[in-house]
């Protein structure tokens, strides 16, 4: 069968494809020479502030901003929400300012003044049955014969209530906008964003609708770096359009209106709960037969989003499920790394963890007993991973019936975790220019997160030219350049590699059809090989690729590479498997992580360094939400205890502990599938091997995250081992 022309290398040529390089926008960062959108500072720059409301859930009966707009330096001020608005969380924006520095704007929003009647509210949807009128239902399942297979006296029935909180994105850096207008028609924007291409547009869709005439195509958003976003920074968000309303009011100075942390915390988005019942059985050999659960969470006012159970093992011969949608008055969700299956994982594992433990089962053993359950297209990697995630966490040294029966207070355990993603490239373009000279660029509206994409773009351009990487210039973070999807989903490396080999496979043969008489072959008799333009298998016949380059003579080479194109460049559907092992202090209840083994799988790697970089943040953050995060909610005041990043906590160095090991599964069987995006993946399935594995520790299961020593001290207390 004949190959496509964008197909990538053969295993042998790829060059620096499937190798570890280093970020070329490293030197930058460290430098501190990389400006974030908190870090622009325009000439003649105002300083937004805005008004929030401190009720749950009220309604405006008055509102004046007159006495902020006549205090000293205050350049513009607005009602965001006027009388009659009914507001749904504690934070949401009611009134704006702008003014010479922050400190005036800040004294000038207390001075604006508003009365509310205060509505009832809800703010805490853990035990169902309080939530009242607010419990929805979401959805509702049944497959085979779940009442039959529960009442079989040969199964063996394990039952328990399992949750994870609300957590927030704690974003390093917080939301917002530098927005400035260039004339009566024309709006610059530096935006701390996940979509640059597509800020543009919903920046005018909203001023057109406050009858503010701007076109989309006058409107150019730039983010060339931005301090983490993790799902909540899609839109241009209220306080976007506010900057540049307040900018207008101005006379068109820049206006920058960034969140501070508490209102970060609060509004800009969260990860919906997840609680609920489960009931598994099996039959006495271990193979899984039931599955029932109900379960509930929030995702403030909005929906919720229902997670996928059962998670994985989705086969199981019967099942029953059931979720109920809270809404409340805590801040609308936003996704967050992976939406729904962090929640999902944990509800699935940790009832199949406590399951094999009731039929004396080794947890590693039980999975691969079962996986035939998990799609088929997914069941021989997760035989691999659990193999090797096995060998790496050396579980057969370690792991043990449930309850470690040493002597003395430190508990040593391991769990198990496995989780999917899609991860197809999303649709997307770039201008790949070869000029005369020999320099290289490749200009897209996307976006670097911190992951990498700059060097991904570098290494296939630089793969496909046979130059060093170093030699690309990569241009992105301004939506001047072409179109490309917002950064969501795993999607971007699989779109960014796809579009900058077609881009770069067309200005190729260009350059070769330009090179071919000097050569004198044909143009399809070329290759691009260490620095140089020769005939295919002679390297001898050959030019420098500057001296190809200069064949050109006045012409610069410009193609547009797309995504979705021709060739088979990406896929979709990946598998990892996690293993935790941790220490508990069963006098303090504090969780120490001795090791997290990750092996994951991702189709064709381009750079294995900012891969196994994924993998290590994903690990980090489920360190967080597994020990540390949670958005605590007061239900008599109605608002968030802890938006600050005193009592939001985190993980630091010390917390993360021992070894995070990282396996990339590569080779036959995977790089034939291309490029599969990693963003979401590894950040799955922290949360149920550590609970899994402090379980197995302590003889008890912790029923909810994050696994607090406070927590952990009342398990004990339950009926855990002394």
């Amino acid at each position: 069968m004949a190959s496509c022309k964008y197909d990538w290398p053969a295993a042998g040529q790829r060059d620096a494809i499937g190798k570890s390089t280093d970020r070329i926008d490293g030197p930058a960062k460290v430098s501190g020479r990389a400006k974030y959108t908190y870090d622009i500072n325009r000439p003649g720059m105002l300083f937004g502030k805005m008004l929030t409301c401190p009720h749950a859930h009220a309604k405006i009966k008055s509102i004046d901003v007159s006495p902020a707009l006549k205090h000293p330096g205050v350049k513009a001020a607005l009602v965001i929400q006027d009388v009659g608005s009914e507001i749904q969380w504690a934070g949401d924006e009611i009134a704006a300012v702008a003014a010479v520095d922050e400190a005036t704007a800040e004294d000038a929003v207390r001075l604006i003044r508003v009365e509310y009647d205060v509505l009832p509210h809800l703010v805490r949807e853990e035990n169902l049955s309080k939530d009242g009128d607010r419990a929805k239902p979401a959805g509702e399942q049944k497959v085979g014969d779940p009442d039959k297979a529960f009442a079989d006296p040969e199964a063996v029935i394990s039952e328990g209530f399992y949750g994870i909180p609300v957590i927030t994105h704690c974003c390093l850096e917080t939301h917002g906008n530098v927005v400035e207008w260039r004339g009566a028609d024309s709006i610059l924007t530096h935006s701390s964003t996940q979509n640059v291409s597509g800020i543009p547009s919903q920046l005018g869709a909203a001023l057109r609708a406050k009858k503010i005439n701007v076109q989309d195509s006058n409107i150019e958003t730039i983010c060339q770096y931005i301090g983490g976003g993790f799902g909540s920074k899609f839109s241009i968000d209220r306080w976007g359009v506010v900057a540049a309303e307040l900018s207008k009011q101005a006379g068109g100075k820049p206006v920058k209106l960034m969140l501070d942390r508490d209102e970060d915390l609060e509004v800009a988005g969260a990860r919906p709960s997840y609680f609920g019942h489960v009931k598994v059985a099996a039959s006495k050999d271990g193979t899984l037969t039931a599955w029932s659960s109900e379960t509930w969470g929030t995702g403030g006012p909005g929906p919720s989003g229902v997670p996928p159970v059962p998670y994985i093992l989705t086969n199981i011969p019967n099942i029953y499920k059931k979720h109920t949608s809270v809404s409340t008055n805590i801040g609308p969700a936003r996704a967050w790394r992976a939406p729904n299956h962090p929640q999902a994982c944990l509800m699935t594992l940790a009832a199949l963890d406590d399951l094999a433990a009731k039929l004396a089962m080794d947890a590693m053993e039980f999975l691969q007993k079962n996986i035939h359950l998990a799609p088929s297209y997914l069941v021989n990697t997760y035989q691999q991973e659990l193999s090797k995630a096995a060998e790496l966490s050396e579980w057969s040294k370690y792991w043990h019936p449930r309850g470690d029966k040493t002597p003395g207070h430190l508990k040593r355990g391991l769990g198990v975790s496995l989780h999917t993603w899609g991860g197809r490239g999303h649709a997307g373009s770039c201008n790949v220019i070869v000029r005369p000279d020999g320099s290289v660029t490749v200009q897209s509206g996307t976006q670097d997160l911190g992951t990498g994409t700059r060097t991904v773009i570098a290494v296939v351009a630089a793969s496909t030219f046979g130059l060093p990487v170093d030699a690309i210039q990569v241009e992105i973070g301004d939506s001047r350049y072409p179109f490309d999807g917002a950064s969501g989903g795993s999607t971007t490396v699989g779109a960014a590699s796809a579009w900058t080999r077609r881009g770069s496979v067309d200005a190729l043969n260009e350059l070769f059809a330009a090179v071919a008489p000097s050569l004198g072959v044909q143009a399809n008799q070329l290759e691009a090989r260490d620095g140089r333009i020769q005939v295919q298998g002679n390297p001898s016949k050959s030019l420098s690729w500057k001296d190809a380059c200069a064949k050109l003579g006045a012409k610069t080479i410009h193609t547009v590479g797309k995504n979705p194109g021709p060739c088979n460049l990406g896929s979709v559907g990946v598998g990892g498997v996690q293993v935790a092992d941790v220490t508990v202090d069963t006098e303090t209840g504090k969780v120490k992580i001795n090791r997290l083994v990750a092996v994951q799988d991702c189709g064709l790697i381009i750079d294995k360094l900012t891969a196994e970089s994924q993998v290590y943040g994903g690990l980090i953050m489920g360190v967080c939400y597994s020990l540390f995060e949670e958005k605590v909610m007061d239900q008599t005041i109605g608002r968030m205890l802890n938006a600050n990043m005193e009592f939001y906590k985190l993980a630091g160095i010390g917390d993360i502990g021992g070894e995070l090991i990282v396996h990339m599964m590569t080779g036959p069987g995977y790089d034939e599938r291309g490029v599969i995006g990693l963003g979401e993946p590894p950040v799955i399935s922290p949360g149920a091997a550590i609970s899994n594995a402090v379980a197995n520790a302590i003889g008890v299961r912790v029923s909810q995250l994050p696994l607090t020593p406070r927590r952990v001290l009342a398990a004990l207390a339950k009926g855990g081992i002394a």
